[in-house]
């Protein structure tokens, strides 16, 4: 075991090079920053649920670092481009500018907020031709970004095919709600197409093992279960956060292993863009396989034509269900790519962290990128959303896009 850590961390150095630490300094990273500004922007304020928040934290990210890593002199390769930059442009100015601009252009209503918190950034920056060049490298970043998004597929108003028929999604109580059709059909930002990640599908209905994950759920994922633990439902309920542990988890490693403002803006882009391309691979497949939702298939269990189901039309999921088809997890789509794009960054698995939830009112804390994967893998059966195929293939399809993004972007030049 000793031997194959130190072999994919060795990998994982020729691939990505070494992190850079930030030394001792207490100079505040502006990445990090922006990052918090735009988590504001985008989910406190917009309210945008992941499955297109992937998408906005991506530009921005994106944005960013090719401006960061431009004025460091493009050690690696740009997301879309490296604008003309100079050793001595101001970092931070282009970050903010960056972030700004990409931010103001996704969300124009919120100009007022947006420009106080650009004109705060600005205002902590000398005035000079650093501070000009900074932001005309981070104005350049975005205005590329820009034009690459712009008619992304991402505004099409569609929705998602329902059906009556056993093993077929359809709307689900109490919102009964569609919600994210319009994902399959966004331009990736660098795998080629949603479409070349394909899963085995959901286990037929008439199978033992349609059965066993029915029962699984049905008892654990219940709003009644008398067999889930405490530690079990906080876990559901921390999972199931809209605010994504994954945004506080990459900024609290950031600084806990003091990276440089350029291996930040490298790690927050790495992870975003993953979680974005394999948000729009798993909802492709969502739209090819169309399965029921637990909450269909427990109390619905008397039409699947499996002797060894029992239907409980009074069934209801700890958690509400979200408003889209079953298969792949989403949120195991994200958690499995995200840690494997960090467990590949760090060339390591056992680096400790922690993030807390306002929904569960708890911390969590993990030893590692593994034992988080495996903890959401339980937590979506424990909430009563998914059955474990959906999160163990929804891991599997977001760990092959985090291979293939690594593989072919943010690779060190030389």
């Amino acid at each position: 075991m000793a031997r194959s850590r130190t072999v994919a961390a060795a990998a994982a150095f020729v691939l990505f090079g070494p992190f850079v630490a930030a030394g001792g300094s207490s100079r505040p990273n502006p990445v990090i920053a922006w990052h918090v500004n735009a988590q504001n922007a985008i989910y406190e304020v917009a309210r945008q649920p992941p499955y297109i928040a992937g998408r906005s934290f991506a530009i921005v990210s994106g944005a960013v670092y090719d401006a960061v890593n431009a004025i460091a002199g493009t050690p690696y390769e740009p997301l879309l481009a490296a604008p003309r930059a100079h050793r001595g442009d101001s970092v931070d100015a282009a970050v903010a500018a960056a972030a700004y601009r990409t931010l103001l252009w996704q969300f124009p209503a919120q100009a007022a907020d947006l420009t106080a918190r650009y004109d705060a950034a600005l205002a902590a920056v000398p005035d000079g031709r650093a501070e000009r060049g900074g932001v005309a490298v981070g104005t350049a970043a975005a205005e590329t970004m820009i034009a690459a998004r712009t008619n992304d597929g991402s505004a099409a108003a569609t929705q998602w095919a329902t059906s009556e028929e056993p093993g077929k999604w359809r709307p689900t109580p109490p919102t009964f709600t569609q919600d994210g059709a319009a994902a399959p059909g966004v331009k990736p930002f660098v795998i080629r197409s949603g479409a070349a990640y394909r899963t085995p599908g959901p286990p037929a209905l008439t199978s033992a093992e349609y059965a066993r994950e029915l029962h699984e759920v049905q008892a654990l994922g219940g709003a009644t279960s008398t067999v889930r633990t405490q530690d079990q439902t906080e876990s559901a309920k921390w999972w199931h956060d809209r605010r994504m542990s994954e945004w506080e988890i990459r900024r609290n490693l950031a600084t806990s292993q003091r990276l440089s403002t350029l291996q930040t803006a490298r790690l927050f882009a790495m992870t975003d863009v993953v979680q974005a391309d394999g948000g729009i691979a798993c909802f492709t497949e969502k739209r090819r396989w169309a399965f029921w939702r637990p909450i269909t298939a427990v109390q619905l269990a008397g039409t699947d034509g499996n002797s060894a189901t029992t239907a409980d039309p009074a069934w209801m999921p700890l958690l509400i269900t979200p408003g889209f088809p079953e298969y792949p997890s989403g949120h195991a789509c994200s958690t499995g790519g995200v840690m494997a794009t960090m467990r590949a960054f760090f060339g390591r698995d056992d680096i400790p962290f922690s993030a807390s939830s306002q929904d569960s009112g708890t911390t969590r804390t993990f030893s590692g990128f593994s034992a988080a994967v495996a903890e959401v893998t339980e937590a979506r059966i424990w909430g009563g959303v998914h059955f474990r195929s959906a999160d163990e293939d929804g891991v599997r399809l977001g760990e092959r896009v985090s291979a293939y993004v690594l593989a072919h972007a943010f690779r060190p030049r030389h």
